[in-house]
Protein backbone atom coordinates (compact mmCIF):
# COMPACT_ATOMS: atom_id res chain seq x y z
CA UNK A 1 0.00 0.00 0.00
CA UNK A 2 1.47 3.02 -1.30
CA UNK A 3 1.47 6.45 1.18
CA UNK A 4 -1.14 8.11 -0.91
CA UNK A 5 -3.44 5.20 -0.24
CA UNK A 6 -2.52 5.10 3.53
CA UNK A 7 -3.67 8.26 3.56
CA UNK A 8 -6.66 7.92 2.02
CA UNK A 9 -7.50 5.16 4.15
CA UNK A 10 -7.10 7.08 7.60
CA UNK A 11 -8.61 10.29 6.03
CA UNK A 12 -11.98 7.84 5.63
CA UNK A 13 -11.79 6.55 8.92
CA UNK A 14 -11.14 9.88 10.50
CA UNK A 15 -14.60 10.82 8.98
CA UNK A 16 -16.45 7.64 9.85
CA UNK A 17 -15.49 7.72 13.47
CA UNK A 18 -16.19 11.44 13.60
CA UNK A 19 -19.88 11.26 12.56
CA UNK A 20 -20.15 8.19 14.63
CA UNK A 21 -19.24 10.17 17.81
CA UNK A 22 -21.26 13.48 16.59
CA UNK A 23 -24.57 10.61 16.43
CA UNK A 24 -23.65 9.26 19.81
CA UNK A 25 -23.10 12.59 21.11
CA UNK A 26 -26.67 14.20 19.87
CA UNK A 27 -28.58 10.82 20.84
CA UNK A 28 -27.04 11.18 24.37
CA UNK A 29 -27.91 15.04 24.64
CA UNK A 30 -31.42 14.05 23.23
CA UNK A 31 -32.17 11.14 25.98
CA UNK A 32 -30.99 13.48 28.18
CA UNK A 33 -33.51 16.60 27.53
CA UNK A 34 -36.32 14.06 27.35
CA UNK A 35 -35.77 11.00 29.93
CA UNK A 36 -33.37 13.15 32.26
CA UNK A 37 -35.41 16.49 32.15
CA UNK A 38 -32.34 18.34 33.09
CA UNK A 39 -30.34 19.29 29.93
CA UNK A 40 -31.26 22.17 27.61
CA UNK A 41 -35.12 22.44 28.91
CA UNK A 42 -34.14 25.89 30.23
CA UNK A 43 -32.90 27.24 27.50
CA UNK A 44 -36.41 26.58 25.12
CA UNK A 45 -40.07 26.10 25.29
CA UNK A 46 -39.50 23.25 22.49
CA UNK A 47 -38.94 20.77 25.44
CA UNK A 48 -41.33 17.78 24.81
CA UNK A 49 -43.42 19.80 21.84
CA UNK A 50 -46.26 17.55 20.63
CA UNK A 51 -47.01 16.70 16.84
CA UNK A 52 -48.59 18.99 14.31
CA UNK A 53 -51.46 17.75 12.36
CA UNK A 54 -51.19 21.18 10.03
CA UNK A 55 -47.48 21.48 9.74
CA UNK A 56 -47.23 24.94 10.78
CA UNK A 57 -45.44 25.27 14.16
CA UNK A 58 -44.74 28.92 15.29
CA UNK A 59 -42.03 29.63 18.02
CA UNK A 60 -42.34 32.35 20.59
CA UNK A 61 -40.15 33.04 23.47
CA UNK A 62 -42.27 31.73 26.11
CA UNK A 63 -44.70 29.30 24.24
CA UNK A 64 -44.78 27.10 20.74
CA UNK A 65 -48.07 26.34 18.99
CA UNK A 66 -49.42 24.37 15.91
CA UNK A 67 -51.74 26.93 14.09
CA UNK A 68 -54.88 25.41 12.51
CA UNK A 69 -56.00 27.93 9.20
CA UNK A 70 -59.09 25.67 8.93
CA UNK A 71 -60.36 26.47 12.59
CA UNK A 72 -58.32 30.01 12.43
CA UNK A 73 -56.60 29.08 16.03
CA UNK A 74 -54.21 26.91 17.59
CA UNK A 75 -54.61 23.20 17.72
CA UNK A 76 -52.26 23.42 20.63
CA UNK A 77 -50.30 25.24 22.83
CA UNK A 78 -46.79 24.35 24.66
CA UNK A 79 -44.62 25.14 26.89
CA UNK A 80 -42.84 24.73 30.46
CA UNK A 81 -43.69 26.49 33.37
CA UNK A 82 -41.61 26.57 36.21
CA UNK A 83 -41.86 27.62 39.46
CA UNK A 84 -39.61 30.54 39.21
CA UNK A 85 -42.01 31.63 35.96
CA UNK A 86 -44.47 32.22 38.74
CA UNK A 87 -44.88 35.48 40.09
CA UNK A 88 -47.60 37.78 41.58
CA UNK A 89 -46.27 40.95 39.15
CA UNK A 90 -49.49 43.09 37.98
CA UNK A 91 -48.28 43.92 34.63
CA UNK A 92 -51.33 46.12 32.15
CA UNK A 93 -52.97 43.92 29.76
CA UNK A 94 -52.43 45.22 26.13
CA UNK A 95 -54.26 45.12 23.32
CA UNK A 96 -54.95 41.87 21.40
CA UNK A 97 -52.93 41.70 18.28
CA UNK A 98 -52.33 39.74 15.18
CA UNK A 99 -49.89 37.06 15.36
CA UNK A 100 -47.31 38.15 12.35
CA UNK A 101 -45.44 34.61 12.71
CA UNK A 102 -48.15 32.82 11.88
CA UNK A 103 -47.53 32.22 7.69
CA UNK A 104 -50.97 31.78 6.90
CA UNK A 105 -52.12 34.63 8.79
CA UNK A 106 -53.52 34.61 12.27
CA UNK A 107 -57.36 35.60 13.01
CA UNK A 108 -58.15 39.20 13.36
CA UNK A 109 -58.94 40.27 17.15
CA UNK A 110 -62.63 41.88 15.78
CA UNK A 111 -63.74 38.62 15.60
CA UNK A 112 -64.40 37.96 18.83
CA UNK A 113 -66.24 41.56 18.90
CA UNK A 114 -69.86 41.06 20.22
CA UNK A 115 -69.70 37.73 19.57
CA UNK A 116 -70.68 36.59 22.98
CA UNK A 117 -67.62 34.84 23.40
CA UNK A 118 -64.08 35.56 25.70
CA UNK A 119 -60.66 35.36 23.57
CA UNK A 120 -59.74 32.81 25.62
CA UNK A 121 -56.23 32.17 26.38
CA UNK A 122 -54.24 29.08 25.67
CA UNK A 123 -51.11 29.66 27.36
CA UNK A 124 -52.61 31.94 29.71
CA UNK A 125 -50.96 35.24 31.25
CA UNK A 126 -50.55 34.26 34.16
CA UNK A 127 -47.87 31.55 33.48
CA UNK A 128 -45.91 34.17 31.70
CA UNK A 129 -45.95 37.08 34.17
CA UNK A 130 -41.89 37.04 34.95
CA UNK A 131 -41.44 39.54 32.53
CA UNK A 132 -43.34 42.35 30.53
CA UNK A 133 -42.29 40.96 26.97
CA UNK A 134 -43.52 37.33 27.90
CA UNK A 135 -47.04 38.27 29.56
CA UNK A 136 -47.95 40.58 26.63
CA UNK A 137 -46.29 37.92 24.25
CA UNK A 138 -49.74 35.68 25.48
CA UNK A 139 -51.60 38.45 23.90
CA UNK A 140 -51.14 37.65 20.31
CA UNK A 141 -54.58 36.14 18.78
CA UNK A 142 -52.53 32.71 17.66
CA UNK A 143 -52.79 31.83 21.62
CA UNK A 144 -56.44 31.93 22.43
CA UNK A 145 -59.98 30.90 21.63
CA UNK A 146 -63.41 31.68 21.83
CA UNK A 147 -64.54 30.67 25.42
CA UNK A 148 -68.12 31.25 27.00
CA UNK A 149 -66.96 33.47 30.03
CA UNK A 150 -68.42 31.03 32.65
CA UNK A 151 -66.31 28.41 31.37
CA UNK A 152 -63.10 30.70 31.07
CA UNK A 153 -63.46 32.49 34.04
CA UNK A 154 -64.92 29.69 35.98
CA UNK A 155 -63.47 25.85 35.48
CA UNK A 156 -61.09 26.63 33.08
CA UNK A 157 -59.64 29.19 35.43
CA UNK A 158 -59.48 26.25 38.08
CA UNK A 159 -57.33 24.45 35.85
CA UNK A 160 -55.04 27.23 35.01
CA UNK A 161 -54.57 27.78 39.12
CA UNK A 162 -53.89 24.57 39.66
CA UNK A 163 -51.39 24.01 37.14
CA UNK A 164 -49.39 26.27 38.67
CA UNK A 165 -49.61 24.69 42.28
CA UNK A 166 -48.11 21.33 40.47
CA UNK A 167 -45.55 23.69 38.67
CA UNK A 168 -44.68 24.82 42.09
CA UNK A 169 -44.95 21.46 44.03
CA UNK A 170 -42.72 19.44 41.41
CA UNK A 171 -40.50 21.82 40.49
CA UNK A 172 -41.87 22.66 36.76
CA UNK A 173 -44.20 20.75 34.37
CA UNK A 174 -44.49 20.65 31.21
CA UNK A 175 -48.55 21.77 29.73
CA UNK A 176 -50.13 21.57 26.41
CA UNK A 177 -53.31 23.39 25.93
CA UNK A 178 -56.26 23.46 22.83
CA UNK A 179 -59.70 23.04 21.86
CA UNK A 180 -60.74 20.13 20.19
CA UNK A 181 -61.40 20.80 16.62
CA UNK A 182 -63.53 18.15 15.49
CA UNK A 183 -67.20 17.50 14.45
CA UNK A 184 -69.44 20.00 13.80
CA UNK A 185 -68.69 23.61 15.99
CA UNK A 186 -70.23 26.95 15.75
CA UNK A 187 -68.13 29.59 14.17
CA UNK A 188 -67.72 33.50 14.93
CA UNK A 189 -66.57 36.32 13.22
CA UNK A 190 -66.17 37.09 9.19
CA UNK A 191 -63.13 34.50 9.18
CA UNK A 192 -65.27 31.69 10.84
CA UNK A 193 -63.01 31.21 13.52
CA UNK A 194 -64.30 27.71 15.12
CA UNK A 195 -65.78 27.76 18.66
CA UNK A 196 -65.09 24.42 20.04
CA UNK A 197 -67.14 21.94 21.98
CA UNK A 198 -64.27 20.77 24.35
CA UNK A 199 -61.41 21.79 25.58
CA UNK A 200 -58.57 20.05 26.78
CA UNK A 201 -54.75 19.97 28.83
CA UNK A 202 -52.47 17.76 28.77
CA UNK A 203 -49.40 17.66 31.36
CA UNK A 204 -46.43 15.91 32.28
CA UNK A 205 -44.04 16.52 35.43
CA UNK A 206 -40.40 15.00 34.15
CA UNK A 207 -39.09 16.50 37.05
CA UNK A 208 -40.21 15.05 40.84
CA UNK A 209 -38.98 11.93 40.52
CA UNK A 210 -41.09 8.91 38.44
CA UNK A 211 -42.76 10.88 35.04
CA UNK A 212 -46.16 10.87 35.20
CA UNK A 213 -49.06 12.65 33.04
CA UNK A 214 -52.12 13.86 33.61
CA UNK A 215 -54.94 14.85 30.92
CA UNK A 216 -58.28 16.92 31.49
CA UNK A 217 -61.19 16.80 28.73
CA UNK A 218 -64.09 19.47 29.51
CA UNK A 219 -67.03 20.03 27.44
CA UNK A 220 -67.25 24.08 27.16
CA UNK A 221 -69.69 24.71 29.85
CA UNK A 222 -69.14 25.93 33.26
CA UNK A 223 -69.36 23.17 36.15
CA UNK A 224 -68.65 22.80 39.74
CA UNK A 225 -67.66 19.36 39.68
CA UNK A 226 -64.19 18.58 41.19
CA UNK A 227 -61.43 18.92 38.42
CA UNK A 228 -60.32 15.07 38.80
CA UNK A 229 -64.01 14.48 37.69
CA UNK A 230 -62.67 15.36 34.03
CA UNK A 231 -58.92 13.65 34.04
CA UNK A 232 -58.91 11.26 30.81
CA UNK A 233 -56.04 9.08 29.68
CA UNK A 234 -53.67 10.97 26.86
CA UNK A 235 -54.57 8.51 24.82
CA UNK A 236 -58.22 9.64 24.67
CA UNK A 237 -57.00 12.83 24.16
CA UNK A 238 -54.76 11.96 21.17
CA UNK A 239 -57.53 10.10 19.35
CA UNK A 240 -60.39 13.09 19.62
CA UNK A 241 -57.10 15.25 18.16
CA UNK A 242 -54.49 13.32 16.37
CA UNK A 243 -51.67 14.88 17.82
CA UNK A 244 -49.31 12.08 19.11
CA UNK A 245 -48.03 14.12 22.81
CA UNK A 246 -45.02 12.76 24.09
CA UNK A 247 -43.46 10.99 21.14
CA UNK A 248 -39.81 11.34 22.53
CA UNK A 249 -40.16 9.38 25.38
CA UNK A 250 -38.78 5.65 25.02
CA UNK A 251 -41.83 3.70 23.72
CA UNK A 252 -42.76 1.72 26.58
CA UNK A 253 -42.76 4.25 29.10
CA UNK A 254 -44.67 6.64 26.38
CA UNK A 255 -47.24 4.17 25.67
CA UNK A 256 -48.08 2.95 29.49
CA UNK A 257 -48.41 6.65 31.03
CA UNK A 258 -50.50 7.49 28.10
CA UNK A 259 -52.91 5.02 28.55
CA UNK A 260 -53.38 5.43 32.17
CA UNK A 261 -56.39 7.80 33.90
CA UNK A 262 -55.11 7.59 37.04
CA UNK A 263 -54.58 10.69 39.09
CA UNK A 264 -53.45 9.19 42.27
CA UNK A 265 -49.79 10.45 41.77
CA UNK A 266 -51.22 13.88 41.54
CA UNK A 267 -52.24 16.28 44.66
CA UNK A 268 -55.69 17.95 44.33
CA UNK A 269 -55.57 19.62 47.58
Amino acid sequence: MNNKTKYSVLTAIVIIATLLINEYLNNKQKTEVFNEGAVLKTETNEYFLPTSTTGEIVHHEGYSLSYSEEHEQAEWVAYELKEEHLSNANFKRPYFEIDEAVKTKAAHWSNYKNSGYDRGHLCPAGDRKYSQAAHDETFLTSNISPQKHDFNAGIWNRLEQKTRYWASKYDGVFVVSGGILKGKMKTIGSEKVAVPNQFYKVIIDNNSGATKMLAFLIDHKESKEPLYKFVVSVDEIEKLTGIDFFSSLEDTKENRLEASSSYKNWSFN
